[in-house]
Order: C-alpha cells, then structure tokens, then sequence
C-alpha cells in the first residue's frame, strides 16, 4: 500500500528501558542494526500496526510496554535503488513513519526473537539514547535524527536513589581559629557536640584535642 508519492506508511519503534537506554536489534544474517519496525497493513491504525510489529519482532505485548509519546507527523526517507526489490521498483520510493517512543515496564527476559517463523532480528542489545544516529544505515540516519530529537521531550531522568536534601556539610570537629591578640583558641563552630568528638577521638591512636573557649 503505497500513497500517491510513492511512500509505503510504517511504523517506527524506539523501545527505553528504565535508564533510558534504548532497544537496537541487528537485522537477521545481516551485519545491520536498527529500531523495531513495520508497514501498516490495510484498515490498521498506526497504533494497532506498532503492537503488532512490537510483538513480531520482539515477543513483546501491550503489557509489557507505556507508551509516552509519538511523532506528530509522519517521517520520510527514501531507499536507493540498490536495496528495492525488482518486484517493487518503479512507483515505490521508500517509506513514510509515525514513530512511537514506549517504556519498558517488562523484563529483558521477556524479550523474545523467535516470536514468530519470520523473525526479522537475531541479536539485540541496550543502546545509549543518541548512539544509533551513529550506527544505522546511512540513508535512514536523517529520519532518525528527527525521531530521537522530537521524541527526546518525553526523556525522565533514569530511575536512581532519591537524593538527600543538601546543606552544609557539618564538621567532623569544631573548627577553631587562633583570637587575636590573645593567645587562646576561640570555637567559630560548635555544631557538634563534644560527646560526638570525644567518641570519635576514642577511635584514634592519639590523645583527643583539648579546646579552649575564649573568654
């Protein structure tokens, strides 16, 4: 199913686990590497045709995946003649995306190649977010850098440990400073309390600092 230029419709999958890495599978006895991807067949929508695609090429079900965004357009590239089919040449000029940017909320171990006889890749791998603009087929390269770019919006930073409020770190003794013209220490901070230094100084192979308080 072609439209009037020439472009079959398809669909585009960029798969994020929880660091915000994403699925990049290596096509079948080739030494290529790519998103998941698909043509829409007569009466799908672009949704339907991505969860069927998502399934056939990875084993993946809705379940297993959120989806947190889509391009607004679709996305074109063309396919130099070398790579079309005979059978296909002539009106057929390459391929017209709606791209969708899903969550893995699975497990790798649910990821299953061999989900159907006809599997389109034979290894796969988590990839930095920006790394297959460098690694894919030169004439895809354009149409994935307006994929990864538009859908970068809907990035959350990768899940990590809730961070602890920051402050000023508290000295682990009072500092002191020399008053002038005096000759005795004077405590600029005494935040910790000397029960705390004097455990801590028990800990050490030396005698535990006296201080003196000005007057």
């Amino acid at each position: 199913m072609l439209d009037r230029e020439g472009f079959r419709p398809n669909v585009g999958i960029i798969l994020l686990n929880a660091r915000n890495e994403v699925f990049w599978g290596k096509r079948l006895r080739e030494h290529s590497w790519q998103f998941p991807q698909g043509g829409i067949k007569y009466g799908e929508t672009p949704m339907q045709a991505m969860y069927r695609e998502l399934h056939e090429e990875t084993g993946l079900h809705p379940e297993h995946v959120k989806i947190i965004g889509r391009t607004r357009d679709w996305l074109r590239y063309e396919v130099p003649d070398k790579f079309i089919k005979r059978e296909v040449r002539g009106h057929y000029r390459g391929q017209k995306q709606i791209w969708f940017l899903l969550r893995m909320v699975g497990r790798d171990c649910d990821i299953c190649l061999r989900a159907t006889d006809h599997p389109e890749f034979d290894a796969w791998r988590w990839n930095e977010y920006w790394v297959p603009l460098d690694a894919v087929i030169e004439f895809k390269r354009d149409v994935y850098q307006l994929a990864l770019t538009e859908l970068s919006r809907f990035l959350r930073r990768p899940a990590q440990r809730a961070d602890k409020p920051r402050g000023p770190r508290p000295l682990r003794y009072p500092r002191v400073v020399e008053s002038q013209p005096r000759q005795a220490l004077t405590v600029v901070d005494t935040s910790v309390v000397c029960s705390e230094i004097e455990v801590e100084a028990s800990t050490l192979d030396e005698t535990p600092p006296r201080l003196i308080l000005g007057e």
